[in-house]
């Protein structure tokens, strides 16, 4: 496993239950909206991969209803064991903690992944591993940030953390893959050369209010909780406050958190 896979597994493992909590706000209309593009019915087969608590299995598993199967892989053992109370009374979604990577089921009528191909170590083999698992005429339906989103949130939380320690703000995610196809037009393109037809990428515009309740939410619920992973609890406060000030401070009340969500027809 890479370090990069290791590090990411730790933070959604130490965010479970916040990633819960901000689901309502975040998770689950972008969950929604990708069940929505996959065009599912009853009694279809469903792989979720990087599943989360379930912002988009638990949407699939009530279209399939009891005739169908949502199988939900995630890494995170705190992600499933959520996900598993959340779907105590769906027992078509099954909720597996597995590298979606090295899945060997196949013949599903559509995959899922929402938010998740940008953290395999290698995101064009990974993603191209899911598509595999779909039978010919299924749907593959891939959900990634549009460029810009999420990176104030960012942007915020490091220096805050760099004022309250007295350090260099965290270092800047090396550009990939990910940065080079995050618009409409290039995902679509990329999209495409994976051997997917009828491709169609939608722009799905959303706006997150900044609260202070979901401006902290943000930033533990999500990828950004592992920042704060190796700092004491007490310092971790203050980086809440030093953070939501300076969002007040600034007039940032709003947190761009669109998505493309790209789909094709596997041949």
């Amino acid at each position: 496993m890479s370090t990069r896979k290791v590090g990411t597994q730790r933070a959604f493992d130490e965010a479970a239950a916040d990633f819960a909590a901000l689901g309502r706000y975040l998770w689950e209309p972008i969950g929604a909206a990708t069940v929505a593009a996959a065009g599912l019915g009853r009694g279809a087969r469903v792989l979720d991969a990087c599943c989360g608590t379930g912002a988009s299995a638990l949407p699939a598993a009530r279209v399939v209803g009891p005739e169908g199967v949502v199988d939900a892989l995630d890494l995170s053992g705190p992600m499933i064991g959520e996900l598993r109370r959340l779907s105590a009374d769906l027992p078509q979604l099954r909720a597996h903690q597995a590298d979606a990577t090295a899945w060997e089921t196949d013949g599903y009528d559509a995959v899922l992944t929402a938010l998740g191909i940008f953290f395999f170590p290698d995101m064009t083999d990974g993603t191209e591993r899911l598509i595999s698992r779909v039978r010919p005429g299924g749907r593959a339906v891939f959900t990634i940030w549009r460029g810009g989103s999420m990176v104030t949130a960012g942007r915020y939380v490091g220096r805050a953390m760099a004022a309250v320690t007295d350090s260099a703000p965290p270092p800047e995610r090396e550009p990939g893959l990910i940065d080079r196809i995050n618009q409409a037009e290039s995902y679509a393109e990329w999209l495409s050369a994976r051997g997917l037809s009828d491709v169609d990428v939608v722009v799905n515009e959303l706006r997150l209010t900044m609260t202070p309740e979901v401006a902290w939410l943000v930033i533990i619920g999500s990828g950004f909780r592992g920042l704060l992973s190796d700092l004491e609890p007490a310092v971790v406060e203050q980086v809440r406050e030093r953070y939501l000030d300076s969002l007040r401070d600034e007039g940032v009340t709003e947190l761009d958190v669109t998505t493309l969500i790209g789909s094709g027809t596997v041949g």
